[in-house]
């Protein structure tokens, strides 16, 4: 699933894909939004991962694949700062899933005489793998562990972008330009649950979830972040948080 080395930008924009996919596909997978057919099987250890797949006879699952493969396009260009997916009826939602990423200006560097790379963060290929397995168990065991969402959910997509790089004209594919971009309104008790990170030396990914307090179950206590408000900023739910590095 993931490249047996994390060396280069290219090796690292792979696995952050790759993460994002796992992660969407979870997410709608264990939460029941898409038939069995529109997702394929695949294995991380010994975790059964159903992952998205062009279902024709599903036009919901295509859709979020499309969304999906806009996201590459951004991040390819590393445009893009939130990936948000919200489950409700814009702009009351009752669900609430965040991905941050962040691109490192400190890269790996080249050490010419030993011909090795040393990470100047000290992040190494297998410490990356072993991150972004755990991201993927706990958010699998987060989605567990959650209660069932109303029948008449609707779910939706938002990209947030780094304004300094970031044509005004761009939209990646399967995105349109919003007019306006007021704060969220959530439905209910919200609790935001810290799901993990994954720094690669070239990229950050972080993930964050907001669900209805009665719709939590057994979860373990070190995802639970402090309340937040009945208003959500698009700037995410970290946005007072130290940053990781």
């Amino acid at each position: 699933l993931f490249p047996n080395k994390i060396a280069t930008e290219q090796q690292s924009v792979v696995l952050v894909k790759r993460l994002l996919a796992i992660s969407v596909s979870c997410i709608t997978y264990m939460r029941g939004l898409f038939p069995e057919s529109s997702y394929g099987t695949r294995y991380l250890d010994d975790l059964c991962l159903k992952i998205l797949r062009e279902d024709k006879s599903c036009l919901g699952s295509l859709q979020i694949v499309k969304w999906i493969q806009g996201c590459f396009d951004a991040l390819e260009r590393q445009y893009v700062s939130f990936l948000s997916i919200f489950k409700g009826d814009f702009p009351t939602v009752t669900e609430l899933y965040q991905f941050k990423f962040k691109y490192k200006k400190e890269v790996p560097q080249m050490d010419i005489i030993s011909n090795q790379v040393n990470f100047v963060d000290g992040v190494c290929s297998e410490d990356v793998k072993r991150a972004s397995r755990l991201l993927i168990r706990k958010l699998y065991l987060l989605m567990q562990n959650l209660g069932p969402l109303p029948s008449d959910v609707t779910l939706t997509m938002k990209l947030l972008y780094y304004n300094d790089v970031t044509p005004d004209d761009y939209q990646p594919p399967g995105f349109k330009a919003e007019g306006s971009r007021g704060d969220l309104l959530f439905d209910g008790d919200p609790v935001n649950l810290r799901v993990g990170s994954v720094s690669t030396g070239f990229h950050l990914i972080k993930v964050r979830v907001t669900t209805e307090k009665k719709r939590m179950r057994k979860v373990e206590s070190s995802l639970v972040e402090r309340n937040g408000p009945t208003e959500i900023s698009h700037q995410g739910l970290d946005c007072d948080e130290e940053e990781e590095e």
